[in-house]
């Protein structure tokens, strides 16, 4: 079943089905080895999947759950190589989107212990953040039993934090709308940089959205440079549009610019532009989560040629 969060539609099944959950790669045309995160209602389920939980964990999921944070925690048997890509550790977390803590709520006053969610697209895509992108992307994979659960737009628009929890001192994986200034509000020390150690990290653990190329249409992606006629055009509405390209998006803030950015990257593929010039915001927080997003859209095409 696909069903919206604040960050992005997710195409979830029992966290528990080993078939369910094979479903999933199938239908994604995901990886076996690349881990998936589990879903929970509430942060009261947290010891039914990880164990050795970190004080710094606990205050991190106090402060940000329900919300756009994934935390990367040793497992219990609970959590199966199945959905952990044969780690063991397991990526958890709370949304914060009322038709996807009533499906959690529900499913788990059925018995359920939690649900495995990755976003609804093939693998390596854009992103849906409304139901209608999950049925352009995934219809012709999905069958009469399967169900779309029609949330509205998403309104984070890009997905969760992923914090590496496994250590003495919180890491920041994949940024997010919870930026590490947040973070620091709360448990002071967090590591977020392009460091040896980071680097090394990031490969030791398997973790939704680390690869270099993700989140990527089919047109090619310029970071810079100027576009030409009928090239695509994304930039904040204080930039002017150049002339002969097409605007995609003209965000009036940072907010607005990660909640809209993959309906405009969608866009682009439907309207059979091929390439997309985009001025990425500057800054850090938000702004940086975005920038790690656009730099690995624009290496999809280079892997393709």
């Amino acid at each position: 079943m696909a069903f919206p969060t604040e960050t992005v539609y997710g195409l979830g099944a029992d966290a528990t089905n080993e078939k369910a959950v094979a479903r999933i790669y199938e239908v994604k045309g995901r990886p076996k080895d690349h881990p998936l995160i589990v879903h929970i209602s509430s942060m009261k389920l947290l010891d039914k999947w990880a164990s050795e939980i970190p004080d710094y964990a606990i205050k991190l999921a106090r402060a940000f759950w329900p919300g756009p944070m994934t935390l990367i925690l040793p497992r219990t048997q609970l959590a199966k190589d199945f959905i952990t890509g044969v780690q063991k550790n397991v990526g958890i977390r709370v949304p914060a989107h009322t038709v996807a803590l009533a499906l959690l709520k529900e499913y788990e006053a059925h018995g359920g212990h939690g649900v495995v969610a990755p976003s609804a697209n093939r693998f390596g895509k854009v992103s849906p953040t409304t139901a209608e992108a999950v049925e352009l992307e995934l219809g012709d994979f999905l069958d009469s039993k399967d169900q779309i659960l029609d949330g509205g737009s998403c309104k984070v628009g890009i997905e969760s934090t992923i914090i590496d929890c496994t250590r003495s001192i919180a890491t920041i994986l994949r940024p997010g709308a919870i930026t590490k200034e947040m973070i620091q509000e709360v448990i002071q020390e967090v590591i977020e940089d392009s460091s040896e150690f980071v680097n090394t990290l990031k490969n030791k653990i398997k973790a939704s959205g680390l690869l270099s190329v993700h989140y990527s249409p089919k047109a090619e992606i310029f970071l810079s440079g100027q576009p030409g006629n009928g090239d695509g055009f994304i930039a904040l509405d204080s930039i002017s549009t150049p002339k002969g390209s097409i605007r995609l998006a003209s965000p009036a803030s940072v907010e607005e610019y990660a909640k809209i950015l993959y309906a405009s990257l969608r866009s682009a593929d439907i309207k059979k532009i091929s390439r997309i010039f985009i001025v990425p915001p500057k800054g850090d927080g938000l702004a940086h989560a975005i920038n790690d997003r656009l730099k690995k859209a624009s290496n999809g095409y280079k892997q393709k040629k």
